[in-house]
C-alpha cells in the first residue's frame, strides 16, 4: 500500500519535467508490482509446488536489493523537492511520496531483517527446536 502511495503521488504531478522523478517512479512501480507478485504466490500457496526454489534465500535477496535501491529513490526524492515551486500541490505531493519513499525503504529493510533470519533459520520456536535430552 506504502509503495501504491508512492509512486500514485509522482505520478499525480508533472514528474515528467523533471529527470530525478523517472527513477523513483522506476523503482517504486517495479518493487511494488514485484511485491504483489511474491504476495499472490504466498496467498495461494504456489511456493509449495516450486519446492525446488529456495524461497527464503529469493525474499532475502528480493527485500535486500529493494531496500537498496528504494535508500536511491528516497534520497533523489527528498533532495528534487522544490519548496520554491511554482506550482504549490506538485509540493506537497512530492514532499508526501518522499516520506512514503521513507516508510517503504524502511518496511523493506525490516523485511530482510526477519527474511534473512528465516533463511539462516533463526527464528524458529521451542515447538520447532526442541533437543531431546538422553537420561
Amino acid at each position: 500500500v506504502l509503495g501504491l502511495l508512492v509512486w500514485a503521488l509522482i505520478a499525480d504531478t508533472t514528474y515528467h519535467l523533471h529527470a530525478a522523478y523517472g527513477w523513483v517512479m522506476f523503482v517504486s512501480i517495479f518493487f511494488w508490482i514485484l511485491t504483489v507478485l511474491f504476495f499472490v504466490t504466498y496467498l495461494l500457496q504456489l511456493q509449495l509446488k516450486f519446492y525446488m526454489i529456495p524461497w527464503s534465500l529469493v525474499l532475502t535477496i528480493f527485500n535486500a536489493v529493494a531496500t537498496v535501491l528504494y535508500i536511491t529513490a528516497f534520497v533523489t526524492c527528498a533532495a528534487a523537492v522544490q519548496p520554491t515551486s511554482w506550482r504549490q500541490w506538485d509540493y506537497n505531493r512530492r514532499a508526501a511520496a518522499s516520506f512514503f519513499a521513507c516508510l517503504v525503504m524502511i518496511a523493506y529493510g525490516v523485511s530482510t531483517f526477519f527474511s534473512f533470519r528465516a533463511w539462516k533459520g533463526l527464528g524458529s520456536n521451542a515447538a520447532t527446536s526442541q533437543v531431546t535430552d538422553h537420561v
